[in-house]
């Protein structure tokens, strides 16, 4: 049976080694602007820590591979190439785009270079992702977290491009690579600029009736002093709709599909992928201590894999909501 890599999380140097530590075998980051796709303030990396983070990932036999996934304009084209050439220099493993025209400099210009299709790319068919590997060598491609376990074992049929999909954290109910909710509340676009809700544009405030979370003056929820208050993000607020107020486009839940990984080893998937750079190091070193583990052991043993209770107690304690979904894979009525 095949490897399957276990794809984690470093918003920072300490994260890298806590996820190489902890089994990891690649470990994805990105620089401190808006060239990747969680540019918060306290985040990423600059030249100098990332060639530390390569070098200590190096010496212990795990790959870095370096977000680049947000879509440069005419103002920061030199911006973009630059953290190209920069990525390149550090030694990584490989960089994650999602923009045609930046894949073609990285192509030309770093032929060495391993390109990987992001997530924001939003390619959820094999003619897709099959386009982007004859025109530009793409060797991975990441799935957006739309399809089903069939249409991820059809996919990967009919394409020679190794296909990660992610595995474990946050969801993201829009179409990745094209959300405008938080662009049309902060008038910033995640896509551009790279930080959905981005904090300049949040404020808690505790009122009388509740701690009140809003983005750029909008309310997007409040909570009572028996819960905690979320970061603020229009997909996962509560609004009062028909005079009853819930959450009406998404409930804070993190996907889980540890229970899915025989049928990834299955179908021929090349990676699972953590989300949350923005997750502190020890989220990184629990859920990648667990996820080792689950793969190891589900490649012992596919036919007798079963998640233990302490891991699913373990990653249940990390997720939004404190609650888990197997989100689009699970489709028992297709």
């Amino acid at each position: 049976m095949q490897a399957l890599e276990l794809v984690c999380p470093a918003g920072g140097l300490p994260a890298l080694k806590t996820a190489v530590d902890n089994g990891a075998d690649c470990v994805y980051t990105g620089f401190r602007d808006e060239t990747n796709a969680r540019n918060f303030n306290g985040l990423n990396f600059d030249p100098a820590a990332l060639a530390q983070g390569v070098a200590y990932a190096h010496r212990n036999g795990a790959k870095v591979l370096v977000a680049l996934n947000t879509y440069p304009q005419v103002r920061n084209w030199d911006k973009a190439t630059a953290a190209v050439d920069r990525a390149a220099g550090c030694g990584v493993d490989a960089v994650i785009l999602a923009d045609p025209g930046l894949m073609e400099y990285a192509a030309k210009r770093h032929p060495a270079l391993a390109l990987h299709l992001s997530v924001q790319g939003s390619a959820t068919n094999y003619e897709a992702i099959n386009f982007y590997r004859e025109r530009f060598g793409i060797r991975r491609a990441v799935l957006p977290r739309v399809l089903s376990l069939a249409q991820v074992e059809q996919l990967i049929a009919h394409t020679d491009v190794d296909i990660e999909v992610f595995g474990f954290g946050g969801l993201c109910v829009m179409v990745e690579g094209r959300c405008t909710l938080s662009a049309y509340a902060t008038g910033v676009s995640p896509n551009c600029n790279g930080a959905c809700s981005p904090a300049s544009a949040v404020r808690w405030e505790q009122t009388a009736a509740g701690m009140e979370t809003r983005l750029n003056g909008l309310l997007i929820d409040r909570f009572g002093n028996d819960e905690r208050a979320g970061y603020p993000t229009l997909c996962k607020g509560r609004f009062e709709v028909d005079d009853e107020v819930y959450y009406a486009i998404e409930e804070p839940t993190s996907l889980n599909t540890l229970e899915m990984l025989p049928e990834l080893l299955r179908i021929g998937v090349r990676a699972v992928k953590i989300e949350g750079r923005q997750r502190s190091p020890a989220y990184v070193a629990q859920v990648t201590k667990v996820w080792r583990a689950a793969i190891d052991a589900a490649r012992k043993n596919p036919a007798g894999f079963a998640p233990l209770p302490s891991w699913m107690a373990d990653l249940n304690k990390v997720s939004e909501g404190s609650s888990h979904t197997l989100g689009a894979y699970h489709r028992p009525w297709k």
